[in-house]
């Protein structure tokens, strides 16, 4: 069969017989009781560039646009969550419908931008913590830097022992 494939990609004359077991047989070589076929060359296809281009861009019109974000929110920690005492705060970004294909999160801190101002994703580890009160808030950008979805702002407390007096690790919100 390998033989058939080849020829009919080059175009060629095939010779086709039945054996006395009912196999049928192909052979580039005359044979008795055989059959002469002629097999054209195979049909192909080599998309240029342009054809290229316009089958990605019409892909990409023909997709319906997302479903926009009914909200988003920071869901950890919660708002005006107190802590003692602690190394890093983990900060989770949720959006409603959840995060779309190209989207980023980028989160901030008593308005400063988190991770150099790259992404954070949805969940990112804030450490070390400096103790006081702090403001965390996050935005939803899409590829072209339009922000999508805005969160409300979560205060946190973070008491941390002091030198002057290490016994006292209570916290009380402000």
């Amino acid at each position: 069969m390998s033989l058939v494939c080849s020829l009919a990609l080059a175009g060629a004359t095939v010779y086709r017989w039945t054996d006395e077991n009912g196999v049928i047989h192909y052979s580039d070589q005359p044979h008795a009781n055989a059959d002469k076929i002629h097999v054209d060359a195979a049909q192909t296809y080599k998309p240029s560039s342009a054809d290229t281009a316009s089958a990605a861009g019409g892909a990409a019109q023909n997709s319906p646009p997302p479903v926009p974000y009914r909200g988003c929110a920071i869901v950890q920690p919660q708002d005006d969550q107190a802590y003692a005492n602690i190394d890093s705060l983990t900060v989770v970004v949720q959006t409603d419908p959840q995060l779309h294909s190209g989207d980023k999160v980028y989160v901030m801190v008593d308005g400063q931008a988190l991770n150099g101002g790259n992404p954070t994703g949805p969940q990112f580890v804030l450490s070390p913590v400096d103790r006081g009160t702090h403001t965390a808030q996050a935005q939803v950008k899409d590829s072209g830097g339009a922000v999508q979805c805005q969160t409300p702002p979560v205060t946190v407390h973070v008491q941390q022992a002091s030198l002057l007096n290490p016994n006292n690790r209570t916290v009380t919100p402000h």
